[in-house]
């Protein structure tokens, strides 16, 4: 939002007062005085007129966690145990996680509170690709990356997925990519063959490669050169 909007949508400034304020540099954010109307107060800025905190800011979090299996991405749950809880981190209750994993799935996950960062990630929009390993109970044939290609027809929500990318590891192992994340969208794919997974492991999400150093429920702070990937 521009700082003179936010100013003069709080009840004590008028628009003249947010002129006056701004042309005399009595305005700061994020601790640089401002003059232009049009600067950017974002969703973690700090504002401050005179010696007055308007808006606190806080600062902008984002972790990676290898989920282990068995763990909920929830923020709470009453009967097992969630991702959160696997964070050793404060005021864990402003986090929200980018891209849910099913009970028994594991690998990336992402965690935030940057919301618009996160909306970038997982949204279809975006086109980033979310890279899975799958292994499967029956054979995965040739066919499968031909029909995922085209687009699958999913009449609970009366859509039809976007073009999908697989690639064939073995007899029963592969690697999807896809760019939505539909209610279980990849046991579902392979369920039109009637193939059950066994193992779904999120490698990849867009730039984000799982740390292969990692440990299953381990976790780490993404690097600043991670965060402007997205």
């Amino acid at each position: 939002m521009r700082i003179d909007r936010f100013l003069s949508n709080l009840p004590r400034f008028n628009r003249q007062q947010v002129r006056l304020l701004l042309v005399e540099r009595r305005v700061r954010i994020d601790g640089q005085a401002v003059n232009d109307p049009h600067a950017q107060v974002r969703e973690f800025s700090r504002v401050e007129v005179d010696d007055e905190v308007l808006q606190a800011g806080r600062p902008a979090r984002y972790f990676m966690l290898h989920k282990p299996p068995g763990c909920v991405s929830a923020t709470r749950d009453a009967q097992h145990r969630t991702v959160l809880d696997l964070l050793g981190e404060p005021d864990k209750e402003d986090l929200h996680i980018a891209g849910r994993l099913d009970f028994n799935t594991t690998g990336l996950l992402v965690i935030t509170n940057d919301g618009a960062w996160s909306r970038r990630l997982t949204q279809p929009q975006t086109k980033l690709p979310k890279v899975y390993y799958v292994e499967t109970e029956q054979l995965i044939t040739a066919e499968y990356a031909v029909t995922f290609a085209r687009g699958l027809y999913f009449a609970f929500e009366d859509l039809t997925t976007q073009p999908a990318e697989l690639t064939l590891l073995g007899p029963r192992s592969a690697r999807l990519s896809i760019v939505e994340g539909r209610y279980h969208q990849v046991k579902r794919m392979f369920g039109h063959f009637d193939n059950k997974v066994l193992r779904l492991h999120r490698e990849r999400m867009g730039p984000l490669l799982l740390d292969a150093s990692l440990a299953p429920g381990q976790y780490r702070a993404l690097s600043p050169e991670e965060i402007a990937l997205i």
